[in-house]
């Protein structure tokens, strides 16, 4: 088997989050066909633990700890220089030294690259092929939070949309392919960064639907009585935060007005204290679950509202993949090929989610769930999408040597 470096800015298991159940799959679809040697970062002390796992998998592997607060002063450094603050958040001596001597030991052709902040280590080096995942726009995202933020973080992330919009542009020029999550973000990606780039494609998400399954054999988390509705997906991470407090403070009262009786369960790990400090007689936070499926199984709707999202929501695929009904913003459907209104229900205000749930309740939206599965097994596997991975590997050049990266000594 011929050797592969694979960087990326967090560590890919376990895949209880967007960006790792991806980047996971796509880790161990490449690990069946290269030997491949994995470096990557990791801020929680408790994911040490999958370390051994990641190294079965791989030829060879380097998780370097990163300390938050260290990488945040190193981000804000970056003020001062014009550089991306997400690149400088990931700047580490440590992995820069791993790069160096992994590639005079093994000298892989081939390179694959987890996000825009990790291309900057592979600005020195030659490979054969060379892969970058953006999975979103990223820049925009950061626009975004621009558009509904005050000074001065409206400022700082106007910067930071700027300056990550130049490093994406460089690494799409610098690599052979660059990968998006759907074709919307290929095709918003091209017209953000002009003609003067190398082929950008598409790559969707999937959901392994052989481990997200509807079946009864799942032990239930809930207490006896109630409706449950469920919002999966990280709790620290801004969008969802906003999209779980947007539904307690915009959609709950319908319900409870409406006569709709339901409890609302924000599932997933380290929720901020405004989340923890908004639970209510029928508002619960759970935080880190072992498994997310008991909570979905028996749950009777899913919700995402997102109001800020980019890309393929793994928390749709997975709630469709469990045979529920599912209740989505605009924002979180795009990208999604799927029949709104057979397969799943769009809300594009409080109002049109107080409706689809009342909907679903009453049994008027009967097999939605069924037919969301259907869906999820005919088009969604992580099979077929990963197979643009093995056409642009496929797609090999002349060897060129690798020269040594001055600042890793």
């Amino acid at each position: 088997m011929d050797d592969l470096l694979f960087l990326s800015h967090r560590m890919p298991y376990p895949p209880e989050k967007g960006d790792k159940i991806r980047s996971w799959h796509i880790l161990r679809h490449l690990a069946a066909r290269y030997r491949v040697h994995l470096g990557c970062f990791y801020d929680d002390p408790d994911d040490a633990q999958h370390i051994p796992t990641l190294a079965a998998t791989c030829a060879s592997v380097n998780c370097v700890p990163l300390v938050p607060l260290t990488a945040r002063v190193r981000s804000l450094g970056a003020l001062a220089t014009g550089e991306s603050l997400s690149a400088a958040y990931f700047r580490d001596a440590r992995l820069m030294r791993w790069i160096a001597e992994t590639l005079a030991r093994h000298r892989p052709r081939r390179a694959f690259v987890f996000c825009s902040a990790m291309a900057p280590y592979l600005d020195d080096y030659r490979f054969d092929t060379r892969v970058i995942d953006l999975v979103d726009v990223d820049s925009e995202k950061w626009r975004q939070y621009a558009e509904i933020s005050r000074f001065p973080m409206r400022a700082i992330y106007r910067r930071e949309a700027a300056t990550l919009l130049a490093l994406e542009t460089r690494a799409a020029r610098n690599f052979d392919y660059t990968l998006l999550s759907t074709a919307a973000e290929a095709r918003l990606f091209g017209k953000r960064a002009g003609d003067d780039v190398g082929a950008v494609l598409a790559m969707r998400n999937g959901v392994d639907h052989d481990f997200f399954k509807p079946g009864d054999s799942y032990p239930c988390p809930y207490p006896d009585g109630r409706r449950r509705i469920v919002f999966t997906g990280a709790m620290d991470y801004r969008p969802n935060i906003e999209a779980a407090l947007w539904f307690i403070a915009e959609v709950m009262p319908l319900l409870r007005q409406n006569g709709t009786a339901a409890d609302f369960w924000i599932v997933g790990a380290h929720p901020v204290p405004a989340l923890l400090g908004a639970q209510t007689e029928d508002v619960y936070v759970t935080g880190r679950v072992d498994d997310m499926r008991p909570y979905l199984a028996h749950s009777d709707a899913v919700v995402a509202p997102l109001q800020i999202a980019r890309g393929i929501q793994n928390k749709v695929l997975e709630g469709m993949a469990m045979a529920r009904p599912v209740v989505a913003s605009p924002g979180a459907l795009e990208g999604l090929d799927v029949k709104i209104g057979s397969e799943v229900l769009l809300a594009t205000a409080a109002q049109d989610f107080a409706a689809g749930i009342a909907a679903i309740f009453d049994g008027t939206m009967s097999g939605l769930g069924g037919r969301a599965r259907d869906r999820i097994e005919s088009d969604y596997g992580w099979p077929a999408a990963l197979r643009v991975l093995d056409d642009v590997f496929a797609d090999m050049v002349p060897a060129l040597p690798i020269p040594a990266l001055a600042s890793a000594s």
